[in-house]
Order: C-alpha cells, then sequence, then structure tokens
C-alpha cells in the first residue's frame, strides 16, 4: 500500500500522536508498504523513517490548515489511502478531493477539546454531548461532519468507543485498537534524587498539571520532572514558583524518546493528573519500562492503570487526593516494589507488533472496500 499520514504533530515534539506516528510508520515500511507524512511543527522533523513535509504552526490558523489539506491531497492522488491521528477536518478534504480512502485514528473528541482550549466548554467529556449554546453545537457539527468522511474510525479505547458511537456515526466503522506497549528491553535508568515522580507528555490545560504541582507541594520529600514542552509551561513554571517548589520539580522540556523512557525508567512513579485521558501512551510507557503509574481514573485511563495492581488511581481534580496517593508510595516502599512488579505483565497483552499487524489488516481493508 501507499500510504499518506496526517499527524498533527511530530518529534520533536513530545506526545502520544508524536510517539506512534514514526513508529507506525517504521512498521509500515518494514513491512514493504510506502509512507509519506504530512505534520505540523514548530522546528524540522527529528525522526524520518519516510519522508515528512511540515508545516510550521507560525502560520495563521486557516492557512496552516489549509496547507496540511493540500499537501495531503497532493500526496493522495499519488497514494491508495488516508490515514490520519489529527487534523481530521483537513484529512478528510485531503482524501475527499483525492477521492481516497480514510481511515482515523481518534484519540479524543476534537470538539470538546477546542472548546476546553476556548473556553467555551469547562465540563466533563460524557456531559459535552448535551451541552447548550450554539459555538459549542457548531464545534460538534463540524467534528461529525469530517469524521463521516472516515470509512473507519480507529479508537484505544472502549471509554472513547462509546463516546463515539454517540455521534451519529455509523457504529460498525468504530474500531477498538489499543495503543501498543512500547518494546523496551534495557532502558537505561536515568539517575534522580529519591522520590522523585515523573509526568512526560505535552505541557497543555487538559494535563491538569497545577493539581499535580500541589500535590507534590504538600508531600515531603515528593519531587516532580515535568518531561515535554507546551503552550502551560509559563503559567506552571509560576505556579511552581509560587508554591515554593523551588528545587523540587524540574521543567526539562522537550527530550528526545530515549531519554523521555529513561526518566520513566527512573522514576519512583508516573504521574497523570488530567482531567480527562483516552489511554496515554505515557501510562503504557512507564508500566513497559517496569514503573508504576498514579493516575486520575479519567476515560479509558482504568483501562490500562489498574488500581493496586500496576499503579493507584485518584479522581481528577483532587490534589488532595494526589497527594494521598504519592504520600503512601513514599511511605510504603514495599507497595511501590509490589505495583512496580505488575507494571510490566499488565501491557504484555498490547505489545507493537500484535496491534500494529491488526491496524495494518484494517487499512488493507479500507483500500479493498
Amino acid at each position: 500500500m501507499r500510504i499518506v499520514l496526517l499527524s498533527g504533530i511530530w518529534p520533536p515534539d513530545v506526545g502520544g500522536p508524536a510517539t506512534h506516528g514514526p513508529d507506525l510508520a517504521r512498521f509500515l515500511c518494514g513491512r514493504g508498504h510506502a509512507v509519506r507524512v504530512v505534520t505540523m511543527g514548530d522546528r524540522p522533523p527529528t525522526e524520518l523513517p519516510c519522508p515528512v513535509e511540515t508545516v510550521m504552526r507560525s502560520r495563521p490558523f486557516p492557512i496552516r490548515y489549509g496547507l496540511v489539506a493540500a499537501k495531503g491531497a497532493r500526496a493522495a492522488r499519488l497514494s491508495d489511502l488516508v490515514y490520519a491521528s489529527a487534523t481530521y477536518a483537513a484529512a478528510a478534504a485531503a482524501a475527499t478531493f483525492a477521492r481516497r480512502p480514510l481511515v482515523v485514528k481518534l484519540v479524543s473528541d476534537p470538539a470538546y477539546e477546542r472548546a476546553y482550549r476556548l473556553g467555551l466548554f469547562t465540563g466533563s467529556l460524557e456531559d459535552f454531548g448535551s451541552a447548550a449554546g450554539a459555538p459549542v453545537a457548531a464545534l460538534r457539527r463540524a467534528r461529525t461532519v469530517a469524521l463521516s468522511a472516515a470509512r473507519v474510525i480507529v479508537v484505544p479505547s472502549e471509554y472513547l468507543a462509546g463516546i463515539a458511537r454517540s455521534w451519529w456515526i455509523d457504529t460498525d466503522r468504530v474500531l477498538v485498537v489499543p495503543n501498543p506497549a512500547p518494546q523496551v528491553e534495557g532502558v537505561p535508568k536515568q539517575a534522580v534524587e529519591p522520590g522523585t515522580f515523573v509526568f512526560a507528555g505535552r505541557l497543555t490545560a487538559q494535563k491538569a498539571l497545577g493539581t499535580a504541582l500541589d500535590a507534590v507541594a504538600s508531600v515531603p520529600g515528593a519531587r516532580l520532572h515535568l518531561v515535554g514542552d507546551g503552550p502551560e509551561r509559563a503559567r506552571l513554571e509560576e505556579h511552581a514558583r509560587l508554591a515554593g517548589l523551588n528545587g523540587r520539580v524540574v521543567f526539562t522540556g522537550a527530550r528526545p524518546r530515549a531519554e523521555v523512557l529513561a526518566a520513566l525508567a527512573g522514576a519512583y512513579a508516573a504521574v497523570l493528573s488530567s482531567d480527562w485521558e483516552n489511554m496515554p501512551h505515557a501510562a503504557l510507557e512507564a508500566l513497559a519500562v517496569g514503573t508504576p503509574v498514579v493516575a486520575t481514573a479519567v476515560g479509558g485511563v482504568p483501562e490500562v492503570v489498574h488500581d493496586g495492581v500496576n499503579g493507584l488511581l485518584v479522581p481528577a481534580g483532587s490534589p488532595e487526593a494526589l497527594a494521598a496517593a504519592l504520600g503512601r508510595l513514599l511511605a510504603e516502599p514495599e507497595l511501590r516494589d509490589r505495583l512496580a512488579a505488575g507494571a510490566r505483565p499488565s501491557v504484555a497483552s498490547i505489545g507493537r507488533e500484535d496491534v500494529y499487524e491488526r491496524l495494518e489488516s484494517i487499512l488493507q481493508q479500507a483500500v479493498s472496500r
């Protein structure tokens, strides 16, 4: 197959899609398929398993997405399929213009995320479908129209599948394929001070990292490394300063994936304080390197983080509950060791080869239909 892959982020950016895109491209190229990527970024791409075209994020919003659609359509005319893990409206336009099938990997509700960023809605994803207001309704309609162009919609969790099937989209087109746990034998552990917890990912409002900072501030001996970058960084640095966390919180900025894995492997535990999540790559990566996860029990997180087995779950939006969980791990090292022992086995059934072979089969079926 000849495949155009559209992604919203790509290394050196950090985040789930920036992990998924290059990894899937390497797998597909290794299976004899031709892959071409169209993505957005602030800097030139650093992982090039195949040709990558980057549209700079510095361009105004409509021009940026128009260029993604135009470049995607141009590449799609010479390809068999468009596969998109973001920029769904641009992907729908590209596939429609080129008359090629579209397969979407849906990792969130794009309408909810945009409404959240714009301050139009602050409730839960579950409540977003019935939220009132013309701007919110317009975002929901635009999302459904874009996704209706997809021949198949792949989601990583049963949770998100249930949400997507409520959008008046043909339920047979929504398929659950979990995010793969990485194959990470022999990852070195980054040397850190005792009691160091690690967050790895984009610094965005959805991650609710102010909750994590407040939790760490109230736990003696706890430290936090934030591995990644994003639009919330300046605000979070000020939050940490005001909370008196100087010396206990480290902002590393975006790091190469090998360093991210080493940071997770060296952590006392990984932390996810998100207001909502699907099936976060950071949790899978932490578990794959044998590190337990302390996370909010939102979205698809409980499908991968099992309370008392490979991590601890806490309610979202509660620094007190998160602090209690972090403090418990520090006070009970035997609990931390037991959860760490359960980490790798908990993701053994969703290895890279099995997951990507299933996705490859879905792409082949979409082309042949």
